[in-house]
């Protein structure tokens, strides 16, 4: 199972454990030692096998012989590998090398929470960001029966992104287990006991409430809330007296902020909060209130994204009545395609500059309502090709066209842009600029400016106040970004991760740059949608989304980002409001414009998306994702000739997009060519071979063809990489696959074991507000495999409402067999292909006008 591999323990020192580091103890080489205390010592190490970076924890040689140390220690794995959350440090695997035990856990670069608070004083957005993301890791802990029990700062640590991570569950208690000896009540950091821990008492959820109620108390007044020159006046102040108010230490703290901290550290277990996420329910408000971005502004905002909606539609319909069909769009002088700027500079390893150059050109032009401008994607096809001016404006649509070239030398740049008419070529408008680098901002705004000018483009104050703006001051920091944007853009796995790493760089250097969040937040989405990581990495990918709107509130890219996060964890309605909400900040994003063209996909509604993705190639042309999404579109409304037009021109522009080959793989399934399908697989895994998708689709077509054995193959592969893993161009899930297997093969205890982990999974999916088809119609798939008729009836109906299409699919699905000849299921799969065939009709005459 893929975790995030950021984290580490840090626990404090109390004894010296050896040098371990270069040795070799099972699989794992061990780097360096992290630190010691009583219940272990934590190295850093390299898993050999996996070939990632882990944290390894081992109990003490001298506590070893001790049963009862062994068995909390154990006790330590057991409970914490059960929790899969974001916010908490996650167990790989507990593992013995000659007698000595030791936890296989995720690594993290960061620092502890009480290190944190020595080296800042935290503002108040910032306290309520971490305190939120501790109680988020502990109502999912709570969920699962388990009490932390010694929460505490250094029991916290925030990561590099910001990320706050719950630390060692060494003192968990399972609900109903037996308990340990008298000393465990006692045990855990005084000043953040609850009373009753203080007292030895039994102890539950509401004990890790108060602990948090004190770090969040130290974390708004830099104060503990209980103090004491011995460990007896410490336990009388918890047990006896009230904390100062918090405004004695921070005048503008909220009440609203001062009743949470008062109700998490009630005295009285009955007068706290009785479950965490009631804390969470009013951590998150006080969040709103103090972002600046409220829900309420967010509803308001809606009905004006409507209104604009509507203008956009109207302006639409007159440019096409009023414009005779003979004369081009490229006849509205508006609309400008911004070439790769050409690398002047002696080091060719510039190139992602010059390019980074053309893409903040191009971001500014974009912010301006007035000019059409097309995208990155597009004019990027342009890159080291020949062609003129008047082909390339054909082409994409176009009234004029930039382009430049950039030098860079030391600290100074040389920028020449020329804007030329497409229609005869004509010069513009031209100038050269001659600057030092810290000038490199002013220079693309006076760009963007100029052009609007030469173009008679409206700019309005708003737009010209986010054009001025500088998106940081820290050149390195812009260098780091430049870069990381150049590989995020490949859209391979290993450039994501590289993008990931230079981020996190621009941010070490600029702790406020908005568009590097904004970067890491796509990135992180990316190894979710993309790569096939766990889900939990669109929670990370939320957080770093909110904290590029946090820092700059008219930032189309974090609105982006926080949409693509929403649509990944089925939040659907939420990633509408994001990507509408980036719209209306840039109406020219292209980016956003195409996600909710995916959204309304994933929702069934094919004609609108069709209508958006045709709305989209007006900006972006020559995007390869959008025709194949829009190939999506045209295969689930059953028009496969369509979608394999569609299909081979995405593969003519970008001949390794492995979802090109998935798209025709999936037309060949449906007509039962399997060999056909297979090659595509094949072609699309040799490009990545550890694609997830393309693993899983593998598997899909052996089963189809009756290969159980390839079939498991294929999905084993494709659970090596994740086990928490969705896609949604595959038509199963590879666990769900894997159990099919094993219940057709005689295995059905261990198949049933396996359906009824993932129907809790999905369970809990539905709960959060997961709105993907996938889960409902597995859910429908096991019980029909099981043999629960009636509940795979209900499921179905409810993927069918949450937009199941694929009612090709449904016919020939094995896990649908039992049943496939009864009249109810047949006349639901006529249902799903009447709602395509309507949704179709829609889009012919859409067309023919």
């Amino acid at each position: 199972m893929t975790i995030p591999h950021d984290f580490a323990i840090l626990p404090q020192n109390i004894h010296s454990w050896g040098a371990m580091e270069g040795k070799v103890i099972s699989h794992y080489r061990i780097l360096e030692k992290l630190g010691e205390g009583g219940m272990g010592v934590v190295y850093k190490a390299e898993d050999t096998k996996l070939k990632r970076i882990v944290a390894l924890k081992f109990l003490p040689p001298l506590l070893s012989a001790d049963d009862e140390v062994k068995q909390r220690f154990i006790h330590e794995a057991q409970a914490a590998s059960t929790l899969n959350h974001p916010n908490i440090c996650s167990i790989h695997t507990i593992e013995e090398f000659e007698k000595q035990q030791f936890i296989d856990m995720e690594f993290v670069e960061g620092k502890t929470l009480g290190v944190f608070l020595k080296e800042k004083e935290l503002s108040l957005r910032e306290v309520v960001n971490i305190a939120l993301q501790i109680a988020e890791g502990l109502n999912a802990a709570q969920k699962k029966g388990i009490v932390h029990r010694d929460i505490k700062p250094d029991n916290i640590m925030v990561t590099d992104e910001n990320i706050v991570k719950i630390t060692d569950f060494g003192l968990a208690k399972l609900r109903g287990s037996s308990k340990f000896t008298k000393t465990h009540s006692t045990l855990g950091t005084l000043s953040y006991m609850s009373p009753e821990q203080a007292r030895g008492e039994e102890v539950d959820q509401r004990t890790d409430i108060f602990s948090l109620g004190a770090v969040l108390y130290e974390m708004v007044t830099g104060r503990r809330p209980f103090k004491g020159e011995h460990e007896a006046a410490i336990i009388y102040s918890l047990v006896n007296e009230a904390p100062e108010p918090l405004a004695r230490y921070k005048s503008n703290t909220p009440d609203e902020l001062q009743r949470v901290v008062d109700k998490a550290l009630a005295k009285e277990r009955d007068k706290r909060y009785q479950h965490v996420d009631d804390m969470v329910a009013d951590l998150r408000r006080i969040r709103q209130e103090t972002s600046g971005i409220t829900v309420s502004a967010k509803k308001k905002s809606n009905v004006l994204w409507m209104i604009a909606a509507a203008i956009v539609v109207f302006v639409i319909v007159g440019i096409y009545l009023f414009y005779p069909k003979s004369v081009p769009m490229s006849a509205i002088s508006k609309s400008v395609a911004v070439l790769p700027f050409k690398n002047l500079s002696d080091s060719k390893e510039d190139e992602y500059f010059s390019d980074g150059i053309t893409d903040d050109i191009i971001a500014q032009l974009s912010k301006i309502t007035d000019l059409k401008v097309i995208s990155r994607t597009s004019v990027m096809q342009y890159k080291g090709i020949s062609k003129n001016i008047r082909e390339i404006g054909r082409e994409l649509d176009v009234a004029t066209v930039l382009e430049g070239s950039v030098r860079r030398s030391g600290n100074q740049i040389r920028i020449v842009a020329q804007l030329i008419d497409a229609n005869n070529e004509g010069h513009l408008w031209a100038d050269t600029y001659d600057k030092e680098m810290t000038q490199v901002f002013a220079i693309q705004s006076d760009v963007a400016q100029r052009i609007a000018a030469a173009l008679k483009a409206k700019l309005s104050l708003g737009e010209k106040e986010r054009i001025n703006k500088s998106p940081t001051q820290n050149l390195t920091a812009y260098d780091y970004y430049l870069r990381g944007r150049e590989y995020y853009s490949r859209y391979s796995r290993a450039d994501n991760e590289a993008a990931i790493s230079l981020f996190k760089k621009a941010l070490a250097l600029d702790s406020a740059y908005a568009l590097a969040y904004a970067g890491l937040g796509d990135a992180y989405g990316q190894r979710v949608g993309r790569f096939g990581y766990s889900p939990v990495w669109s929670d990370s990918a939320i957080v770093l989304s909110e904290k590029a709107i946090l820092n700059d509130p008219k930032l189309a890219e974090g609105f982006k980002a926080l949409g693509l996060a929403y649509g990944l964890k089925g939040w659907l309605n939420q990633g509408l409001d994001a990507y509408h909400k980036a719209l209306e900040i840039n109406p020219n994003y292209s980016p956003a414009l195409g996600n909710i063209g995916l959204i309304e996909l994933r929702r069934g509604n094919l004609a609108e998306c069709v209508t958006l993705l045709r709305k989209d190639f007006s900006m972006n042309p020559r995007n390869p994702g959008n025709y194949v999404t829009l190939a999506y579109a045209y295969f689930m409304l059953d028009d496969d000739t369509k979608a394999r037009e569609l299909l081979r021109k995405a593969l003519d522009l970008q001949p390794n997009i492995i979802n090109g080959h998935l798209g025709l793989s999936m037309i060949s399934v449906v007509s039962k060519q399997f060999r056909e399908a297979t090659e595509q697989c094949e072609r699309a895994l040799a490009v990545d071979p550890n694609d997830f998708t393309a693993l899983n689709i593998a598997g899909d077509i052996q089963l189809f063809s009756g290969n159980l054995g390839r079939a498991k193959g294929y999905y084993e592969s494709a659970l090596a990489i994740d086990t928490l893993a969705v896609t949604l161009l595959a038509y199963h899930s590879p666990l769900v696959g894997v159990a099919y297997i094993l219940w057709e093969t005689g295995h059905r205890d261990e198949a049933h074991r396996i359906f009824n982990k993932i129907i809790e999974r999905h369970t809990e999916d539905l709960a959060r507000g997961n709105k993907l088809f996938t889960i409902p119609y597995e859910l429908a798939c096991i019980n029909a495999i099981e043999g629960n008729k009636v509940h795979a009836y209900q499921w179905l109906d409810k993927a069918i409402d949450a937009g199941w299409r694929l009612h090709r699919f449904g016919v020939m699905d094995p896990f649908l067999e039992n049943l496939r000849n009864e009249d109810r299921f047949k006349r639901t799969m006529e249902r799903v292909k009447g709602m395509t065939g309507e949704q179709r009709k829609r889009v012919d005459e859409m067309e023919k006008a």
